[in-house]
């Protein structure tokens, strides 16, 4: 899948597992990437840019706990820790360190893959 056709929609985990970081940097929508553990290890440049936090802040930090805690919730942290499989779109609202927000958020995890996401496209 190219940059060009990787929308919001079609876009999948394995997709993303095999861009780069310069590749996920030119998507128009947030990406962020975390371990089972929650720790951050993917935050895309159009994320940092539409939320004002600098990646170097986020990389290395439990993503429910520290950065996103208007997500630490059973739509959305809690989905990641009861469905080892998730491919959804969600509509949401963000409310940590900003005025409400609506968003979509997809949701995607595989068991075998290394790596959850959550993408945000405003």
């Amino acid at each position: 899948m190219t940059i060009e056709e990787a929308c919001f929609e079609a876009i999948s985990l394995r997709d993303l597992e095999t861009m780069s970081a310069a590749e996920q940097d030119a998507l128009p929508f947030g990406v962020v990437g975390f371990g089972a553990d929650t720790i951050v290890q993917r935050y895309n440049a159009t994320e940092a840019r539409m939320s004002g936090l600098d990646p170097s802040t986020v990389l290395g930090v439990p993503f429910f706990d520290a950065v996103a805690q208007c997500m630490n919730n059973f739509m959305i942290a809690q989905r990641f820790e009861d469905e080892p499989r998730i491919d959804d779109i969600v509509p949401y609202v963000l409310t940590l360190r900003m005025r409400p927000t609506k968003v979509r958020l997809k949701l995607l995890a595989e068991p075998d893959m290394p790596r959850r996401y959550v993408l945000i496209e405003r």
